[in-house]
């Protein structure tokens, strides 16, 4: 059975991405640890936005992913769906790891003077120990660094897949109860701590997937939330704010503060997600030149965009340039740079296309003939 194509879902991937991109340009100028900082740390903009941007961004990935696995199962057969996920997801992985992590790995021991040498004298130390946390002694980064997505999603792809198999989404109906059963929820699995990635638990990723594609792929969910959009607007935006004031004026030092901040955090979360979902269906149901394009892109632009702003970060992490001079200069360079490896580069070669994660220019042709056919 043939599914028509979700285009608000890959409008919000592309958008997602770009999201991402921004967040880790700020990376550099926030007080948060990351592989290199600028020598100025004190912009206040900057860590509003990585604050409002972290809370949401993402958990959005996990919800589009489960998306697509529902539609993935619908045309695909198991065995099928499986060998897809090992090539998209595990390909780009190993070149992360092996490729990609090195030059960043390296150029967080020189600014933290824990390596001196050339990145060639560095290769054979990278294999030292295992890279568990920035600014920690382990140099191998088996997760890939910002790719942990790639080996997360790949993980919950096989381990859902028997459940996906025999529970299948079509019966799984949604109501408006569930915007207050599924946050309360997420908010009780973020009291839990095991793997924190990005922000969140690998727990409440994984939650965040199924609903995914167990409610969030569903008609009725469109509808219900888009009845209930005003509520879930001006929640997110009130939580922002509360989120947002409580981090940088009054962090939380107690457990019944962490508890009330973890909630309100969740809340902000699940109505940005809620929120984001119905403009997106609203106004960005369709398709056109420019999201083909893009649609393409945004793996590739994923897998790179991080190396990029590192490797042009650590050229400038010690100029006396103003913080304004230095984002403008990191975001156009560091997007320009991307955009023109993934253009004349990546795209055009079908060898660099299965390493970065898309598919073959051949299979591209085939797929949009059967399209139309």
């Amino acid at each position: 059975m043939m599914m028509n194509r979700q285009y608000d879902m890959d409008w919000i991937r592309v958008l997602a991405t770009m999201a991402v991109f921004l967040y880790h340009i700020s990376m550099f100028f926030n007080p948060f640890p990351w592989h290199v900082k600028n020598n100025d740390v004190s912009s206040t903009g900057v860590l509003i936005f990585t604050l409002f941007n972290g809370a949401w961004i993402m958990p959005i990935f996990f919800v589009v992913s489960g998306i697509s696995v529902f539609y993935a199962l619908e045309r695909r057969k198991g065995g099928e769906f499986l060998k897809e996920r090992f090539i998209r997801l595990g390909i780009p992985l190993l070149l992360g790891v092996f490729i990609l992590s090195p030059p960043q790995v390296f150029i967080e021991r020189l600014t933290n003077n824990q390596f001196s040498g050339s990145l060639f004298e560095f290769f054979p130390h990278y294999f030292d120990g295992l890279y568990l946390d920035i600014g920690g002694v382990g140099n191998f980064a088996f997760v890939g660094l910002h790719l942990w997505y790639c080996l997360v999603l790949l993980v919950f792809s096989l381990l859902t897949f028997p459940l996906f198999k025999n529970v299948r989404g079509h019966n799984v109906s949604f109501r408006t109860i569930h915007f207050v059963l599924l946050p309360l929820g997420l908010f009780v699995i973020s009291l839990v701590d095991t793997v924190n990635l990005g922000g969140w638990d690998l727990h409440f990723y994984l939650v965040l997937f199924l609903y995914g594609y167990y409610y969030f792929s569903k008609k009725e969910f469109k509808k219900a939330v888009k009845v209930t959009f005003p509520l879930h607007l001006i929640t997110a935006i009130v939580t922002s704010i509360v989120y947002i004031v409580l981090f940088i004026e009054f962090h939380p030092q107690t457990w019944i503060s962490e508890v009330i901040f973890d909630f309100v955090r969740v809340v902000n979360c699940w109505s940005w997600l809620l929120s984001i979902f119905n403009l997106a269906d609203k106004y960005l149901s369709f398709t056109n030149v420019k999201l083909k394009y893009a649609g393409e892109a945004s793996m590739p632009f994923y897998i790179i965009h991080q190396p990029v702003i590192v490797l042009l970060g650590y050229s400038i992490y010690d100029l006396s340039w103003s913080i304004p001079v230095k984002v403008i200069f990191l975001t156009v360079l560091s997007f320009l740079t991307i955009m023109f490896i993934f253009h004349f580069i990546i795209r055009p070669n079908n060898v660099l296309r299965l390493l970065f994660g898309i598919k073959s220019k051949k299979v591209n042709m085939n797929s949009e003939i059967k399209q139309q056919m």
